[in-house]
């Protein structure tokens, strides 16, 4: 996996296949191997080169304990695309991930020829802004949950009812949360990030095609901010996918990809 020093700190990123490179951004706590199980695969049988980040904070791109911006995050994939000579490329972002790809495309739209948006806001409402105050303060009391408790909450709060009902699914996607529980304090510097000021309007500038999926059944970024959000963007379309919910790229792997590849399809063409 290489490393490679961009905007003062040294950024982890890998690479998977050949040929137009997607740049894949992910959100909160995660590590860019979490699109290994299903969108790498699809994005390589499509023809694509997949470029995995762990965003800063995530090990083993530095930590950063003093703390960084959105800001921050935004500058790290702008200096990536230019590091790995890729302009313009196609870029992915989910949650948090998704929001630095909108500010990617308002600080430099020329670096991008289509993006991916899930699971996105172009605003912090108040029920985003209870929640990562709530994370900021279980981060900052130094508390860690037990990990069935964490993994029984986190199962509450990002999966659809379609798979909180089916016991098989369930058990696995449990034993999947037990063992890769994240601690919060751990990636204390990404928290409180996603809580952004009305962008919507500054969003009315941006001219790169995007795609926004929102998930039907998501309860941390309820799918009306995710289609604010295209409603803003003028090059935008909208699609939302039913039976899913906040890890709707992992719960419906199958239908997102085919949105995605349909979408880089049908753009711009080198």
């Amino acid at each position: 996996m290489p490393v490679t020093r961009i905007d003062g700190i040294n950024l982890s990123y890998d690479e998977h296949g050949s040929g137009e490179p997607v740049v894949m951004v992910t959100g909160t706590g995660a590590p860019g191997r979490v699109w290994r199980s299903h969108q790498v695969p699809a994005l390589k049988r499509a023809g694509y080169r997949a470029i995995t980040v762990d965003n800063r904070g995530i090990a083993p791109s530095d930590p950063c304990p003093d703390g960084f911006s959105l800001a921050d995050m935004v500058a790290d994939v702008i200096g990536l695309i230019e590091h790995l000579g890729t302009t313009p490329c196609r870029v992915v972002g989910f949650s948090l991930g998704a929001i630095v790809v909108q500010e990617l495309l308002v600080a430099r739209p020329e670096l991008v020829r289509q993006a991916v948006l899930m699971a996105t806001t172009g605003r912090a409402d108040t029920l985003l802004r209870a929640m990562s105050a709530a994370d900021i303060e279980l981060a900052d009391s130094g508390i860690r949950l037990p990990p069935r408790y964490a993994a029984y909450v986190q199962a509450m709060q990002n999966l659809s009812p379609e798979t909180l009902g089916d016991e098989e699914r369930l058990q696995d996607w449990l034993g999947v949360f037990e063992l890769s529980g994240v601690d919060t304090s751990a990636v204390r510097g990404q928290l409180g990030l996603e809580m952004i000021p009305d962008r919507l309007r500054e969003y009315r500038n941006i001219r790169v095609p995007c795609l926004v999926i929102g998930f039907g059944d998501d309860l941390v970024v309820r799918p009306a901010l995710a289609r604010e959000v295209a409603a803003a963007i003028p090059t935008a379309t909208y699609t939302e996918i039913p039976g899913c919910g906040h890890y709707g790229y992992l719960e419906k792997p199958d239908t997102v990809n085919s949105a995605i590849v349909d979408f880089f399809a049908a753009g711009p063409k080198t």
